[in-house]
């Protein structure tokens, strides 16, 4: 670590969780990050500002205007520019010094696949909107034991559980939300989303990212619910499905 990196992360390094060696863990980490609106924007920029020495964005989806409104990695400057780009300029300019990566098409769960094992990813941000990409990073992640650090959002409403899959008692997200194939989620456009509530849930998932890669006991197997309307924070805890199609299955079958 050089003496710039040192005066850069300095108020980390005065904390004794992380000291010298915890800064340079994550200065020696890499991260992806699946999509680049409302939770991936506060993820991705405190993530990059905390010094994670490498960042993979990636989102397949354009700038818009009505993304302005939560979206806070991108600027009017960026409209119709593909999100992840649009998120890697932001960053660069708050941390020049870290390696930042960009996917700008959605990627297959075979993919997804090839990537983690190329680029020998650490952990994962599931910031997307769509239960189809949650479930096929959940299974990469599964079966490479990268942990999964996912996040939804709607309305007053956010949601945050960190699925450890270093550890082999952690459940998995289809533990929590099994796929039955009906095409049931809530959709921002429709329902609408309350800026501040994404923004607080895209924090909490970068906070526990950091905290996983430190190993400081990130929180495991529970389902933390944010109101916004009320401040209030809930807590639900689960355990593995002994019948979970993913997490309980053998691994010949991947």
């Amino acid at each position: 670590m050089n003496d710039q990196n040192l005066e850069r992360y300095g108020r980390h390094i005065l904390l004794p969780e992380i000291d010298f060696e915890g800064q340079q863990k994550l200065l020696d980490s890499h991260v992806l990050v699946v999509g680049l609106g409302g939770l991936g924007s506060p993820a991705s920029i405190y993530l990059a500002s905390s010094g994670i020495g490498e960042l993979t964005l990636c989102d397949f989806d354009d700038v818009e205007l009505s993304n302005l409104q939560r979206q806070i990695v991108h600027t009017e400057d960026n409209l119709k520019i593909n999100k992840a780009y649009s998120a890697k300029g932001f960053i660069s300019s708050i941390n020049s010094n870290i390696s930042i990566n960009v996917v700008d098409k959605k990627l297959s769960e075979n993919e997804f696949d090839i990537y983690v094992n190329k680029y020998t990813v650490d952990a994962i941000l599931d910031c997307s909107d769509n239960f189809q990409t949650r479930y096929s990073v959940n299974k990469v992640a599964f079966k490479n034991k990268i942990p999964l650090i996912s996040g939804s959002a709607i309305r007053f409403e956010g949601q945050l559980a960190i699925f450890d899959f270093r550890d082999n008692s952690s459940a998995c997200y289809e533990c929590l939300f099994p796929d039955n194939g009906e095409e049931n989620e809530l959709r921002c456009a429709d329902h609408g989303i309350l800026a501040p509530v994404v923004g607080i849930i895209g924090v909490m998932q970068s906070l526990e990212t950091i905290k996983v890669l430190l190993n400081l006991s990130p929180i495991k197997n529970k389902l933390k619910i944010f109101d916004g309307k009320s401040n209030e924070w809930k807590t639900i805890a689960f355990k593995k499905d002994k019948e979970c199609a993913i997490c309980s299955c053998s691994s010949d079958q991947f």
